[in-house]
């Protein structure tokens, strides 16, 4: 079979999806794409496939570290009313569940698509999902691709921020493993576990005589 007849079939195969009930469309589409990706050259990239799943199936993370002003919420929401979703938003699939993903990068165009009448109104209750990871990743990997994704654009909280790296030492991550996931130096790691005024975070640690306590 040439190139050629592949394409046809496809036709053939839009023609057949017009006539199926919005959400089997939707769910068969999705499998479609998913089938497409397994032999595209681009499937270790995450854009390469986009889905569409229900809003609910969306939350939030509890760690991240990135805020949005109110004037930046309603811009966020004048662009995606004009432009419509041009990212996705970068989830993690929740073990043990294929129906429940968490939001990595992606927090306020995700509560755009729930929040704003408009927009669930225009992209019936679902949200565009790329996935990052597997559900096996472990929290501290999907805490630090949260961290990535939001210093690469230079946004992030600092208290935030300190949070997550004092949460990552706690799950025995080193200071120089924590400053190479996070694209840090030493000096600002030891700097966000001092924010914290945690004692135990610095056990290790020897300050000179210059140190006022």
């Amino acid at each position: 079979m040439g190139i050629s007849d592949l394409v046809k079939d496809v036709k053939w195969l839009v023609e057949q999806l017009a006539d199926y009930p919005e959400k089997e469309r939707i769910n068969a589409l999705n499998e479609i794409r998913a089938a497409l990706h397994e032999v595209s050259p681009f499937k270790n990239e995450p854009i390469d496939l986009v889905l569409w799943v229900p809003a609910g199936e969306v939350q939030a993370n509890d760690y991240n570290p990135n805020t949005v002003a109110p004037p930046e919420m309603r811009l966020l929401e004048t662009s995606i009313v004009a432009d419509g979703y041009t990212q996705p938003i970068v989830t993690f699939p929740e073990p043990g569940d294929d129906r429940e993903y968490t939001v990595i990068d992606g927090f306020h165009r995700n509560r755009v698509g729930k929040e704003s009448a408009e927009v669930r109104q225009r992209v019936k209750g679902y949200l565009p999902i790329v996935l990052a990871g597997d559900a096996s990743t472990p929290k501290e990997n999907r805490m630090a691709s949260t961290i990535r994704h939001n210093r690469a654009r230079g946004k992030h909280g600092v208290t935030a921020m300190s949070e997550i790296v004092v949460e990552l030492a706690r799950r025995n991550w080193s200071d120089d493993k924590i400053a190479k996931e996070l694209g840090m130096d030493a000096d600002e790691v030891l700097r966000l576990k001092q924010i914290t005024g945690l004692a135990e975070m610095f056990a290790d640690r020897e300050f000179s005589e210059a140190w006022d306590v």
